[in-house]
């Protein structure tokens, strides 16, 4: 039996998983071939020529390691690797029902377990090609009955040999439809598995197009707008300069003021827009340590005394790796949400523990927490439920857009009159620990 050629490339291919894992499965086949020999030839006594049996064994589990080690100096798998392996463990399965029963013996059923892999693993020219195989050596088996054993070798006779068999269909009944079984529910949880990483694909796709076409708009926006809000700007102040030696009223002056703060106000939003849509381009990722970030979000945080902070010093130095502004910018507007949600003076909660695949810092509020169809759709661009002027309803999208593309993720849990905890997980270099379930 000869592999395909070598190759340099495809170590975690599909077709290298499914022939590692065929690997096993032949381990555990070829234990039970060899419990069903030994209690047939020594439990029932039956008259079986075990040293050729067992050498039968000894090949399959030397092709088992010839293909483990052929695996391990990086060789090209193939379908057709998979393919020929089939072929080969039918031929070997022919070898063994023919020197123990040939179509007598119950375990013939185990040519349908064989093909039934070979429909998960193969394309379909190689299935069907292992199909007419498998029935040609299942047929073999009605000419290789009746050919002469060796000297000292005996059948039982028919009778015998029906009563073995009747009784043995149970057995290998159940132990093919094991196999099968077995075989189904891999592949849908493997196709389960595969629908779910890629309906999560579609969804961070999907973001990051909304934070890319967030971005162009923002920019955009700022250049259109920059222009004629400065200059209303600049006329409300002179009309503003001109009506201050005058009688004009104060209401007028008020008027004017007020003009000119919204469109500061205007200005404010679209560079923050701008800012938080493309928080991370151009900027370089660092390795930053847990307890920096920390400092780096309450720096600049209005409302910083009533942050109640829980980093454990053993949890201070670990490092994650991502943009320091934006991560920071990303954790200040979790804990600013969480101000905003609770009273003063009462105190918020940001806590970083350890997690087996990394940290998780959480912010904990003390506010009256949402209902079941605002969380649902907490995280949507220009969702909020702040008053106009407070948000813009960016924060939470931005934050788990962010989270995603450095292998995080950003959950909340809420419940009314119970407050609300954002919990941002981040991928960290720092040794796992256990923790406990």
């Amino acid at each position: 039996m000869t592999l395909d050629a070598p190759s340099s490339s495809e170590p975690t291919s599909r077709a290298r998983i499914n022939l590692e894992w065929l690997l096993r499965l032949r381990w555990g086949l070829l234990l039970g071939q060899a419990v069903v020999i030994g209690a047939a030839a020594y439990g029932l006594e039956l008259a079986l020529p075990v040293p050729v049996l067992a050498a039968l064994l000894g090949l399959e589990a030397l092709t088992n390691l010839s293909v483990r080690a052929w695996l391990t100096r990086g060789r090209r798998v193939t379908e057709g690797t998979i393919g020929k392996l089939m072929l080969w463990d039918t031929l070997v399965l022919t070898g063994l029902l023919a020197l123990s029963g040939g179509t007598h013996n119950p375990f013939t059923t185990l040519y349908l377990v064989n093909v039934a892999l070979g429909t998960v693993l193969l394309p379909p020219r190689w299935t069907w090609g292992l199909l007419g195989f498998t029935l040609t050596a299942f047929g073999s088996l009605f000419m290789l009955q009746d050919v002469e054993l060796p000297a000292g070798l005996s059948r039982p006779d028919h009778a015998e040999l029906m009563r073995l068999h009747l009784n043995g269909m149970w057995v290998a009944f159940a132990v093919a439809a094991g196999f099968i079984v077995y075989f189904v529910q891999r592949v849908t949880r493997a196709l389960g598995a595969r629908e779910q990483e890629l309906a999560h694909a579609r969804a961070l796709h999907a973001r990051r197009e909304k934070v890319a076409s967030l971005a162009t708009l923002a920019a955009g926006a700022a250049h259109e707008l920059s222009t004629p809000l400065s200059t209303i700007a600049v006329v409300a102040k002179e009309v503003e300069r001109a009506l201050a030696a005058s009688s004009t009223s104060e209401t007028v002056r008020e008027d004017l003021r007020l003009i000119r703060q919204q469109v500061d106000r205007c200005r404010d939003v679209l560079v923050q827009m701008s800012a938080d849509a493309g928080q991370t381009t151009g900027e370089p990722f660092h390795a930053l340590p847990l307890g920096q970030l920390v400092e780096d979000t309450l720096a600049e945080l209005p409302g910083a005394e009533r942050v109640r902070v829980e980093v454990p010093a053993e949890l201070s130095t670990w490092r994650v790796h991502g943009p320091r502004r934006a991560l920071a910018r990303v954790l200040r507007g979790l804990v600013k949400n969480a101000l905003q949600a609770t009273p003063p003076p009462e105190p918020v909660e940001l806590r970083v523990r350890a997690e087996a695949a990394g940290a998780r810092l959480e912010v904990r509020d003390g506010g009256a927490g949402m209902p079941a169809e605002v969380l649902a759709r907490a995280g949507e661009p220009f969702f909020t439920t702040k008053a106009p002027g407070e948000g813009m309803g960016l924060g939470l999208f931005l934050a788990r857009t962010l989270a995603e593309q450095l292998g995080g993720s950003l959950e909340l849990h809420s419940t009314p009159g119970q407050g609300t905890t954002a919990s941002l997980a981040l991928p960290v270099d720092a040794p796992r620990v256990e923790v406990a379930s």
